[in-house]
C-alpha cells in the first residue's frame, strides 16, 4: 500500500458517507482523518443533526465489528467493559464481553451517563485495553471510539471531564443544514433510506495498513518547531487556565499525518495545521472563564493561529 492508495479508499469512505449526509463534506473528512490516525472522535450537537446517522454509516462502509451504546444516568461500567460471571455448571467463571469489544463502538449521547460509567472507556480509548476483575484483555485492532454528546445546556447532561475529553483526538460540531440542505434532505430520505444501500468498501487489515503507512508521514523541523510554538502558548495565553498536554501534541501530529495521507500528499503542510488545530487542540483548553468556555478556546486558538509566523520553507522531503 501506498499515499495514493490510501487517498483512494478515503474517497470511496467519503463517497459512502456522502450518500446518506448531505452536505457534511468537511465533517466526513474530519472523521476519516481521525479513523485514520487511530484517534478517537467526539461530536457535540443538538439532537436530530445526524451525528448517530454518520457513525452508523462509517461502520457500515467498513468490514468490522460494530457494536452501539446507548449512555443512559442509569448504565453501569459493567455493561460497557463486560463481566465475569460464575457458571455453575463448569464451577468457572466465565467473562461476558461488553460491548467495547469490537472495532467501531458509538458511544452514544456519552455525556447523559454519570462520570463513573463515562471513566469506564478510558483505559480502552488510551491503552486499547479493558481490565476486568484485574486481568488485562486486549482491545481488537482497530479500535476506533465515535461518541456522540447533546450540548451541556442540554436537561440531564453531565459534562465530561478533561481527562476524558484528552484521549479524544478531535471534537466536532455537525451543525445544521442550510436551506438548501435540508431541501436535498427532504428529497433523499422522502423514499427508500439511502443507509440501506450502503456496502463495505474497506477491510480491518486496509485500516491496519494505513495505520503503518501514516506513521511514515514526513513532518519538516520548521513545522514541528511552528507545532510546538502553537502548543506552548495554549498553556500560557491570556484566559487560559489548563493548555494543551504532550498527549495532545501526539494527537496532532497523528491527525496532520492522516490528514495529509488522505489529500494524497506523504508530507505535512502549514495550511494542515491551520485547518486542524481548532478541532483538536481546542477541547483541550480549560479557560478562566466557565461562561461559554468552548467558544472562548476556539478563540484563543484562533488568536495563536494569528500571532504565530507561519514558515514558508520547502515542506517535501
Amino acid at each position: 500500500m501506498n499515499y495514493s492508495d490510501i487517498k483512494i479508499i478515503a474517497d470511496k469512505l467519503q463517497s459512502n458517507l456522502s450518500k446518506v449526509l448531505v452536505g457534511k463534506e468537511d465533517t466526513c473528512t474530519l472523521l476519516l482523518t481521525t479513523l485514520f490516525a487511530g484517534g478517537n472522535l467526539l461530536m457535540e450537537d443538538a439532537p436530530g443533526t445526524g451525528k448517530t446517522l454518520l457513525a452508523k454509516t462509517l461502520s457500515k462502509s467498513i468490514s468490522a465489528d460494530f457494536s452501539r451504546i446507548q449512555f443512559t444516568p442509569d448504565l453501569l461500567p459493567s455493561d460497557i467493559t463486560g463481566i465475569n460471571y460464575y457458571n455453575p455448571k463448569s464451577g468457572e467463571f466465565i467473562l461476558n464481553k461488553g460491548p467495547v469489544f469490537s472495532n467501531i463502538v458509538l458511544a452514544d449521547e456519552i455525556n447523559r451517563a454519570t462520570p463513573r460509567t463515562q471513566s469506564s472507556l478510558l483505559e480502552c480509548m488510551e491503552e486499547k485495553q479493558v481490565t476486568i476483575d484485574g486481568t488485562t484483555h486486549k482491545l481488537k485492532a482497530p479500535f476506533f471510539v465515535i461518541a456522540t454528546q447533546n450540548p451541556i445546556e442540554t436537561a440531564g447532561t453531565f459534562p465530561l471531564p478533561e481527562a476524558q475529553l484528552d484521549r479524544f483526538m478531535m471534537k466536532i460540531n455537525v451543525g445544521f443544514p442550510d436551506a438548501e440542505e435540508e431541501l436535498a434532505i427532504i428529497d433523499r430520505f422522502k423514499g427508500a433510506n439511502p443507509y440501506d444501500t450502503i456496502e463495505s468498501v474497506c477491510t480491518t487489515d486496509e485500516l491496519n495498513e494505513i495505520f503503518s503507512l501514516i506513521s511514515q508521514t514526513y513532518i519538516s523541523n520548521e513545522l514541528k518547531e511552528y507545532i510546538v510554538q502553537i502548543i506552548h502558548l495554549t498553556r500560557t495565553a491570556e484566559g487560559t487556565q489548563l493548555g494543551v498536554s504532550p498527549r495532545g501534541t501526539l494527537a496532532f501530529i497523528r491527525a496532520l499525518s492522516a490528514y495529509a495521507a488522505i489529500k494524497g500528499r506523504d508530507y505535512v503542510i502549514p495550511e494542515d495545521i491551520k485547518y486542524l488545530a481548532p478541532y483538536v487542540l481546542a477541547h483541550r483548553i480549560v479557560t478562566t472563564q466557565s461562561y461559554n468556555s468552548k467558544n472562548n478556546a476556539l478563540n484563543i486558538v484562533y488568536d495563536i493561529l494569528d500571532s504565530v509566523p507561519v514558515p514558508t520553507e520547502d515542506f517535501t522531503k
